[in-house]
């Protein structure tokens, strides 16, 4: 039987013509892997309210959510994504260092061509991100 999927959110957090990418931490699944911020949506809590809580506790930042902009699945199914863009115009980035090993501000080609990225990721840096 399959599991119930459970909701997660995507940060695209951007800066300028930037936005964050972090590189998945040791206690995380999936180390090493290139993407923009993530992580679960709380019983109780909005989508909004993980966005602003999921940043803050992975790299110290104060968003402000604009929009959701997308939805998908990890290839595992296990999660449904729920993609919300976010300014992050001031603030130094802090990492917690479990959960996010770098982060860099890059353009959305700079997001392209790191490596490993998850396919849905691309897709929506591809695909969905120009025409927003």
């Amino acid at each position: 039987m399959a599991r119930e999927q459970r909701e997660a959110v995507v940060a695209v957090l951007r800066r300028g013509e930037r936005l964050l990418a972090i590189r998945r931490g040791p206690a995380v699944a999936r180390p090493g892997y290139w993407q923009p911020l993530s992580g679960k949506v709380e019983p109780g809590e909005s989508q909004e309210q993980a966005v602003v809580r999921e940043v803050h506790e992975e790299v110290g930042l104060t968003v402000v959510p604009e929009a959701k902009v997308w939805e998908s699945e990890t290839d595992d199914h296990r999660f449904r994504l729920h993609w919300w863009t976010a300014r992050a115009d001031t603030g130094e980035v802090v990492p917690d260092p479990r959960e996010v090993a770098e982060t860099r501000w890059v353009t959305p080609g700079e997001f392209l061509a790191l490596d490993p990225v998850f396919d849905g990721d691309r897709e929506f840096f591809e695909r969905i991100l120009p025409e927003l």
